[in-house]
């Protein structure tokens, strides 16, 4: 096996057996499966990505990784391991930047996974309005650059909110509880070598715009306390 770097060496990417753990994994999620294969998590998984969140630019740190064990108390699912290892950092507005590592390869997200009710009255308030517009194109672009944009966490609103008309020409914008900006990777050749920074970092600059106008418009929830929500749970 490919040696992992610390958080203090330098990132070289994620080796094959970092997908190999969570193929595993997703086959057999038990204690007994995770205990005789906590080495490979740790040298493969958990090394790499901890080389990797102090790799990227500054701008975008610090990075929290998420813990594997899965909270399982309010859950039918009592599989006790997360299948992807992520990490999350907080934006000034308190939106988020996220990259995951799964057995499909990786994934990355920049955006706002769920609101909270105040938030959702500021966002509608700003796609309805003038501001709106220029969202809608910044969706636009980054659809057409084959990005994925969509409401986050939580199920959009069937119906455009009845205090909009129904034919609002953003109402499909106006449904969403949260607005995340995602790319799916999968596992190319790269995934296993230092340019895995630049290609995050790629993305998130595209990403940028739509995350600059929720910080601007929509901004963290006054409900919650800073940093009380996860950028993606389970």
């Amino acid at each position: 096996m490919a040696k992992a770097k610390t958080a203090a060496g330098a990132f070289r990417g994620f080796p094959r057996e970092a997908m190999a753990f969570y193929v595993g994994l997703e086959a057999d999620n038990s204690r007994a499966y995770w205990e005789a294969h906590r080495a490979v998590y740790l040298e493969a998984v958990r090394g790499p990505m901890e080389a990797l969140i102090v790799s990227v630019d500054r701008k975008y740190q610090p990075f929290k990784i998420f813990r594997p064990n899965r909270d399982v108390r309010f859950s039918k699912n009592k599989s006790p391991y997360k299948t992807q290892t992520g990490a999350w950092s907080e934006s000034p507005g308190g939106g988020g930047w996220y990259v995951q590592l799964s057995a499909s390869g990786l994934m990355s997200a920049a955006g706002y996974y769920v609101m909270e009710r105040d938030q959702i009255a500021r966002y509608r308030e700003a796609v309805a309005g003038p501001a709106g517009a220029s969202l809608a194109r910044t969706v636009a672009k980054l659809e057409a650059a084959g990005i994925r944009v969509f409401g986050g966490g939580e199920a959009p609103l069937k119906r455009v909110p009845r205090e909009y008309p129904a034919e609002h020409p953003r109402g499909e914008l106006l449904k969403n509880k949260g607005l995340i900006a995602m790319v799916e990777f999968g596992d190319p050749r790269w995934v296993g070598t230092a340019e895995v920074v630049e290609r995050l970092e790629g993305f998130w600059k595209t990403a940028a715009p739509l995350l600059t106008w929720m910080d601007k418009h929509v901004g963290a929830s006054r409900v919650l306390p800073e940093g009380a929500r996860e950028f993606v749970r389970g």
